[in-house]
Order: C-alpha cells, then structure tokens, then sequence
C-alpha cells in the first residue's frame, strides 16, 4: 500500500529509493572520514535529491518522461567516435 506522502511512487520504486538514499548516507560518512570534502558534498546532494524525491517535493527525471536538456534544445543521438 502506497503512504499518503508518496502518493505517485510505487511500493518498489520507494523501497529502492529508501535504499539508495540509506547507501548514499553511508557513502558520505565514508567520503566524510577520508576528508574528501567535494565527493562528500556530492554524495550529500544525491542524498537530498533522493529525500526530496520520496516526500513527493521533486519529481523523478524517470517520472516526467522527459529528457535531460536544456529547455529549447534538441537532444541529437551521438554517432560512433572513433579513437585514433
């Protein structure tokens, strides 16, 4: 059964987003303890972005369909670069 707060995500989405954002807590702590401040502050972002998505206050990228691009600009697919 959804909760009230999670109205738009299913139980599975929420479950792997509840674990992901436990494992992003762990990460920072790590990242904390070895004084990698900008990776920690990284992790803590993604962490926030998480949270944020759970309580329904930002939706998903996934959730909206859309892609990520700048508005008024097209999203082109790449062809194959070759390395020389």
């Amino acid at each position: 059964m959804r909760s009230p707060a999670r109205p738009h995500l299913s139980q599975k989405r929420t479950d792997s987003l509840d674990y992901l954002q436990s494992m992003l807590g762990q990460l920072r702590t790590m990242a904390e303890a070895e004084r990698l401040d900008f990776l920690a502050y990284l992790i803590e972002m993604a962490y926030i972005e998480a949270g944020d998505i759970i309580r329904g206050e930002r939706p998903s990228r996934l959730s909206e369909n859309k892609t990520d691009t700048a508005p008024g600009m097209a999203l082109h697919k790449t062809g194959k670069v070759k390395i020389q």
